[in-house]
């Protein structure tokens, strides 16, 4: 399923159980968000969008813990999971999704490799879901499998019932 589409019945879902969603990115800066709002109608469902590349960014516009990063890094469950429950905390939204990771080409390391993608999910009310994941390609294939990754997550989230 390509972006847009996946995008659109990101939107149609939320719309049909009334609930907003905000995101907040680093690696991907932003590709989340221009996919939901390239769907006409998108602002009766897109609440907003926080593009955190700096670590300083991720703190003072997520509440990311800087003890957190310090012990394990922008790249990791940790900081991902605090940037999904901040971008909960801190926007109107009921629904949120969070990426951070390493698209390349440098930037990788033996424990951390290039393609190496946190995301996270949060839903007011439930337990916030985290997962880990390696995409292959250059920069732009690992930035747009993780956008495609984030919205179908959330799709996943919101057929969960509840």
């Amino acid at each position: 399923m390509e972006l847009t589409a996946l995008a659109e019945k990101v939107g149609e879902d939320l719309m049909r159980q009334g609930l907003q969603l905000a995101v907040a990115e680093s690696c991907t800066g932003g590709g989340v968000a221009y996919s939901v709002t390239a769907v006409v109608g998108s602002s009766r469902w897109f609440e907003r969008g926080y593009t955190t590349y700096s670590n300083a960014a991720k703190m003072e516009m997520l509440g990311v813990q800087a003890s957190t990063l310090d012990r394990y890094g922008a790249v990791s469950e940790a900081t991902v999971r605090e940037m999904a429950e901040g971008a909960l905390a801190r926007s109107h939204a009921q629904v949120t999704v969070a990426i951070t990771g390493i698209a390349g080409p440098g930037g990788g390391s033996l424990e951390k490799p290039v393609g190496s993608v946190w995301l996270a999910w949060s839903k007011l009310g439930r337990p916030t879901r985290t997962r880990l994941a390696h995409f292959l390609g250059d920069r732009d294939a690992v930035r747009r499998q993780a956008v495609e990754a984030a919205l179908r997550g959330v799709l996943d989230l919101l057929s969960d019932g509840d």
